[in-house]
């Protein structure tokens, strides 16, 4: 009887809905883990750091510096990666990108030197550039703008998940795999999270298809309704031009107010291990175990915060309340960084916004370009903001050398995500409040 009446559910979905139901399931699990493993390397080096920064003699300005330097790769290969991904398609694209990120992120494992630490980090950055904006360019040959923040919102997950789960699995491997071979525990960890994003990139040839009407997991019936579904809604004034794209005073505007919320977002994800080790805790197990409270609030945050704003259509309000909760967050991190159980709450309080407002921004960039400017600007807007990665780290690492605490940092970037906030709610052009399907 169960399966009968479930059934008859599916049968009772139009082409369209049928379409995007399977091609969510399809399609966005898959690229969640691939980004989960993206983000594991971002994560691992801030506990990697615990062991090796003793073990290579670094200090905290140069480890910020080293771990900057992979968003100065990032930044000068992302638009060409993207232009490139729009050429040739997804499919290859994404796999190449994946492939080589995760044999340079594994290779990792052998640094010796300072020097060494900056060449792999850049390459890494290099390597891996393109691969968000490619996937927020991917979604937009396939979904609608209405379902767009909420398919953004199960993408990006990814982000605070890989908190989450990194950083159990990061105490884990550098407390259980120490000495093993006669390699510390921080080799191995890039070790074990850098292969199995080579392997990711070889499914990525199978498993994804570049467009709709390219997917014969799809009927007739169901590529056509998603491909009128597009044409109907592609965007009446949207710029095709690559170069106009790069001059348009939005593109600046979300450029800097997405380098300015990287900047919030690169405090949580580089330092907070710093952090926690701050209020007292040595172990990197509960470290990694504490950690994994303010990404799962993110996480949580992302979901719903997307879905409402997809359900009511606004996204302007959304968007900035968000950036404003993260810099409340931050203030209270500062200040009561002596304490665990309210520094992490106050974490988990900057996580809820920074990682919440993610799906609703990337809401932004379709509803002014399409077609190679959406490529470019799209790619443009992300590797800009992913300098707040460089940023970020640096500050904070410098404010602590000149300080000798991190208290002062963690106000700088509660200042910038109310600068984010700010912008967001008075300068963000009104057009962008809302989609066009709830005016």
């Amino acid at each position: 009887m169960i399966r009968t009446e479930a059934l008859v559910t599916e049968d009772a979905l139009t082409p369209e809905a049928s379409a995007y139901r399977k091609a969510t399931w399809r399609l966005i699990p898959f690229l969640a883990v691939c980004f989960l493993f993206a983000y594991f390397d971002r994560v691992n080096i801030s506990f990697a750091k615990l062991q090796m920064q003793n073990s290579l003699g670094l200090s905290d300005a140069a480890n910020g510096l080293g771990a900057g330097i992979y968003f100065i790769g990032y930044f000068l290969f992302e638009i060409p990666s993207n232009i490139i991904l729009e050429r040739v398609g997804a499919r290859r694209w994404i796999a190449r990108i994946m492939i080589s990120w995760g044999l340079a992120s594994a290779a990792m494992m052998m640094v010796t030197s300072e020097t060494w630490f900056y060449v792999l980090r850049f390459v890494i950055g290099a390597t891996e550039a393109g691969f968000l904006p490619g996937v927020i360019l991917y979604f937009t040959w396939w979904f609608p703008a209405k379902r767009r923040a909420r398919i953004n919102a199960l993408f990006l997950t990814s982000v605070p998940v890989s908190g989450v789960l990194g950083g159990p699995i990061a105490g884990f491997i550098m407390t259980r795999f120490d000495g093993v071979f006669n390699w510390a525990g921080w080799q191995w960890l890039f070790l074990l999270e850098g292969l199995p994003t080579v392997l990711l990139g070889f499914a990525v040839l199978v498993w994804l298809d570049d467009r709709p009407e390219n997917a014969k997991w799809l009927t007739p019936e169901e590529r056509a309704a998603v491909k009128s579904r597009l044409t109907q809604e592609a965007p009446v004034h949207a710029t095709h031009d690559f170069r106009v794209a790069l001059r348009q005073p939005a593109t600046l505007l979300l450029s800097v107010i997405f380098l300015f919320i990287l900047i919030g977002m690169y405090g949580i994800t580089f330092w907070m291990p710093e952090l926690i080790k701050n209020t007292g805790i040595a172990d990197p197990m509960i470290i990694g175990l504490l950690t994994a409270l303010p990404f799962a609030a993110g996480t949580l945050s992302m979901v719903i915060v997307g879905r409402h704003s997809d359900r009511t259509g606004e996204r302007r309000l959304h968007l900035g309340l968000t950036v404003m909760v993260a810099s409340i967050g931050y203030v209270l991190s500062g200040y009561f960084g002596d304490t665990t159980s309210l520094a992490i709450a106050s974490l988990a309080l900057a996580a809820v916004g920074v990682f919440g407002c993610l799906p609703v921004f990337w809401t932004m960039p379709p509803k002014f370009l399409s077609g190679p400017a959406a490529a470019g600007g799209i790619a443009m807007i992300n590797s800009i903001g992913n300098l707040g990665g460089a940023i970020s780290p640096y500050l904070v690492g410098k404010i602590r050398v000149m300080t000798g605490s991190t208290t002062l940092g963690l106000y700088a970037i509660a200042g910038v995500a109310l600068i984010a906030a700010l912008l967001i709610l008075l300068a963000l052009p009104r057009e962008y409040s809302r989609d066009a399907s709830h005016s």
